[in-house]
């Protein structure tokens, strides 16, 4: 096992979890590891957990276990309500959209990708202008793709209760928003690259 990950047991009502914890980017775990491994175990949201340990109550999110003495092996308890049947299914739902998002987002950097190849020269200039068009089809296809799951989560709403659901809805508009503003960026600047190209093979014609 690797010196950053830790497994703990924790015990919550009458069930015990084990779980265990990697730090991120080879640091050690934090309590909000620690925290989002509890949701995905237990169903109770981060806002309502109250991670308990040897009598005291752990709340600062950013803080290394090993700070508040937590090894590996140590015995931890969550008090907290999960979310109801209902808003779990909403949140699920909200799941399923972030991965679809995570999948365009990925097909969009790689448009990013290329067209920074082609800017340092990686292409004959005279295949650039076909391979410019081609990324633009691709960019606008992923911008269609972020406008309609942007719909999609506008179509959903939810009780005033489904706090965490709200969340969730929130920050993925606030992230395919980004997206879509990055679809932007890379548009013009395939068309900045396609107006240069074009103005060489002018002047060359000349």
């Amino acid at each position: 096992m690797a010196s950053d990950s830790i497994t703990v047991t924790v015990a919550y009502g009458t069930t015990k979890h084990s779980i265990t914890l990697t730090g991120q980017d080879g640091n050690e775990p934090r309590l909000k590891d620690l925290s989002e491994a509890l949701t995905e175990a237990t169903g109770v949201p981060g806002p309502s957990q109250k991670v308990i340990f040897k009598g005291k109550s752990l709340k600062e999110m950013d803080e290394t276990l090993s700070s508040y003495g937590v090894k590996q092996g140590c015995k931890i308890m969550l008090i907290g309500k999960r979310n109801s049947s209902e808003e779990e299914a909403e949140l699920r739902k909200l799941k399923d959209i972030e991965k679809s998002v995570e999948q365009n987002a990925k097909k969009l950097d790689k448009v990013d990708g290329e067209l920074s190849g082609l800017k340092n020269g990686f292409l004959a200039k005279d295949l650039q202008a076909e391979a410019l068009n081609k990324l633009d089809h691709r960019v606008k296809v992923a911008a269609e793709q972020f406008m309609k799951t942007l719909e999609q989560i506008d179509s959903l709403s939810f009780p005033d209760n489904f706090s965490d659901c709200k969340m969730k809805k929130k920050g993925l508009v606030k992230t395919v928003q980004g997206f879509l503003a990055q679809c932007d960026r890379i548009e013009a600047g395939i068309s900045d690259h396609l107006a240069k190209i074009q103005s060489k093979n002018l002047a060359l014609a000349e």
